[in-house]
């Protein structure tokens, strides 16, 4: 059977080939400066313009954050980690059942990011699961590990008319300034896939001209 995935149990004494990057793509981890003051940001917070000006000044200056009472509890999170350890540890030929390098394909196990076109891959295995409406999504998802259906249905993808935009508290009143246009979740989610895991990012559709 041929091995299309890493989590096969196998051990690699060098790594392949096609997972080596040039030199001139590699990060060059000597020109990063290091940083003990990132930003945290409480988003239980009532003061909301506050939350939204602390969120830009951290992009423009650190370019991320991170966040408190988001919502998510501890005991979530280990549930998510606990069922996906369990999924990737199952035997190679019950994975292997849900492989796919179609992209169109909404419940898929795969391998970095688009075997088929790029020239050097990701070392990562990945599920792709669609979650949204759950009732449409869910009969799909693995049925192995038992608990796997109950622990990833707390994570869901926006719903189709969420809308994506700039914070009002960062751009102006009338939108200017704004780099990118608004847009819902749906337009995103066409636009990403009708490129076919094109390596460009597809937020450069979005931008304002």
């Amino acid at each position: 059977m041929e091995t299309k995935v890493l989590s096969s149990g196998i051990r690699f004494s060098n790594l392949p080939e096609s997972y080596i990057r040039p030199e001139s793509e590699r990060p060059r981890l000597s020109e990063v400066s290091a940083c003990e003051n990132v930003p945290v940001i409480d988003l239980g917070s009532n003061h909301r313009a506050q939350v939204v000006n602390q969120v830009g000044l951290a992009c423009k200056h650190y370019g991320f954050f991170q966040v408190t009472n988001h919502g998510v509890s501890s005991e979530l999170v280990e549930k998510m980690q606990s069922v996906a350890h369990e999924f990737f540890d199952l035997p190679l030929e019950e994975k292997l059942k849900l492989y796919s390098d179609d992209p169109s394909k909404t419940m898929r196990l795969s391998t970095s990011f688009n075997v088929n076109k790029e020239k050097i891959h990701n070392w990562r295995d990945y599920l792709r699961l669609h979650c949204y409406p759950l009732h449409k999504y869910v009969p799909e998802w693995p049925s192995i590990p038992s608990s796997f259906k109950l622990s990833v249905a707390s994570f869901l993808c926006p719903f189709d008319d969420a809308l994506i935009s700039p914070a009002n508290g960062l751009t102006g009143d009338d939108g200017s300034g704004a780099v990118y246009r608004e847009y819902t979740y749906a337009e995103y989610y066409k636009k990403f896939w009708s490129r076919n895991l094109d390596q460009e990012h597809c937020l450069e559709l979005f931008k304002n001209h």
